[in-house]
């Protein structure tokens, strides 16, 4: 008796993880009479290749840790703080393909971040701002935007700029364009805008009323 073969694992969608990188700098100026500091997304930082990414429903926390940046960035103070929040993943969906191929085709591809102040995590009193989700879609960040979401955006590394468009040109098909209505096929107006009526009918004896 044949022992029976285990299921075929499921394809999971292509994904990388991220971690992301916020910064907490201070406000000058009149304005920081209200607001001493700003929340900013400060990077994206790519964990590995696809290949190297866990399965979907691989877990993590994003527990943010104190962080000191690579390079400084000019004007940073001893006020000015990093924090970065691991392993976020984020996914390709065939159904979004336009979104990724509009992020290629802007001047800079990049990441967009979705993230709001959590009052359950507190620095210095106040509210830190927590990434919620990454994403490389245009159409994501348009939504969060129409929704009055918080979202920043940066660079995408090239590799992953190379990732992206791979996947584009497997699954993107631009929707054909509509055949333009010919020009003599447009309604007629008048100076008003009003529907002009043409008669089709022929007046006999050579345009004239009988008995002229």
């Amino acid at each position: 008796m044949n022992n029976p073969q285990p299921p075929a694992p499921t394809r999971s969608r292509p994904a990388i993880e991220v971690d992301v990188v916020m910064r907490r700098e201070p406000v000058s100026g009149p304005m920081s009479r209200w607001q001493p500091f700003r929340w900013v997304l400060a990077d994206v930082l790519l964990r590995g290749s696809p290949d190297e990414t866990g399965p979907e429903d691989e877990e993590h926390d994003h527990e943010p840790q104190a962080v000191e940046p690579v390079d400084a960035v000019t004007g940073d103070t001893d006020t000015t703080t990093h924090w970065l929040f691991p392993r976020f993943r984020v996914s390709l969906f065939r159904d979004d393909a336009e979104g990724y191929f509009l992020n290629l085709n802007s001047p800079n591809p990049c990441f967009w971040v979705f993230w709001r102040a959590d009052e359950a995590r507190l620095l210095d009193g106040e509210p830190m701002a927590v990434p919620q989700i990454v994403t490389l879609s245009y159409h994501d960040a348009g939504r969060w935007l129409d929704a009055q979401e918080r979202v920043d955006q940066v660079p995408a590394a090239p590799e992953v700029v190379d990732w992206l468009r791979g996947f584009v040109d497997v699954t993107y098909q631009p929707e054909p364009k509509r055949r333009q209505r010919p020009e003599s096929f447009k309604p007629l107006t008048d100076r008003f805008g009003q529907p002009v009526r043409i008669s089709t009918d022929k007046q006999r004896g050579g345009g004239r009323p009988a008995g002229q």
